[in-house]
């Protein structure tokens, strides 16, 4: 017992002189500017949520949607692999989103690594110019649906006099259901060919009286073979690239 005192008050003096040693951390804002364990903060969680970040501010959800249905259209659910999709529509991300990205690197980011302007204002340039982008794809009634969601007050209501003023707090769902709308829409056109050699195939297979085998393993081959031969994944890639433009 008296060993564990010992050892308790020993482990106590320890801590004593390490407080004494390690300064106090505080956390201060003025003039606009972040202290700098508040700005460390602030880094490590958003490269936590870069992920959810990419996924809510950018062409992510529209492209990998089309592309994850397109599988369903041909007939081949696994083919290609989850990676492959989600692979391909990060660097179809960064394209499209390349003239935003530049922008926030020129007029938001230099200027704030050279001082030049405060944390809010980078904050701001940052947000402006995401906010540019996507009030571009977001259509204006899903904008008005989730404005009467928010019930906003009416002091919140007076702040907006344009479309920038809108808080992210609703453009970014309001987006991210644009986003999904016309993912859906661009599917349909795309599901409509694959649908008729579907239909064309199951309706020659009962004409012949072959009614044990399943349509969709003769029309696949021939799905497969029209999408190879009309260059469907570039044609898919340029319409989704173009869509945004």
């Amino acid at each position: 017992m008296a060993r564990v005192l010992i050892l308790v008050v020993l482990l106590g003096q320890v801590a004593l002189a390490q407080n004494e040693v390690i300064p106090p951390i505080e956390l201060k804002v003025g003039e606009g500017n972040l202290d700098t364990s508040l700005r460390l903060l602030i880094l490590l969680t958003i490269l936590a949520l870069a992920p959810s970040i990419l996924i809510m501010t950018t062409s992510f959800i529209r492209i990998v949607v089309v592309l994850s249905v397109l599988r369903q259209a041909l007939g081949v659910p696994q083919v290609p692999p989850n990676q492959v999709i989600v692979s391909l529509a990060l660097f179809l991300t960064f394209f499209i989103m390349k003239p935003v990205f530049e922008n926030i690197n020129t007029n938001a980011l230099q200027p704030y690594m050279k001082e030049q302007i405060s944390d809010q204002e980078f904050f701001n340039r940052v947000t402006g110019s995401l906010k540019g982008f996507m009030l571009k794809q977001t259509r204006k009634d899903t904008v008005e649906v989730f404005m009467e969601v928010a019930k906003l007050k009416k002091e919140e209501r007076e702040k907006i006099r344009k479309p920038s003023d809108i808080p992210l707090s609703i453009l970014i769902p309001a987006f991210m259901v644009s986003e999904l709308t016309t993912a859906f829409e661009i599917v349909f056109l795309l599901y409509i060919p694959f649908l008729i050699v579907d239909i064309v195939v199951a309706s020659i297979l009962i004409s012949m009286g072959i009614i044990m085998i399943p349509p969709q393993i003769i029309s696949l081959p021939f799905k497969i073979m029209l999408f190879v031969l009309a260059n469907g994944w570039e044609l898919v890639v340029l319409s989704l690239v173009r869509s945004y433009q």
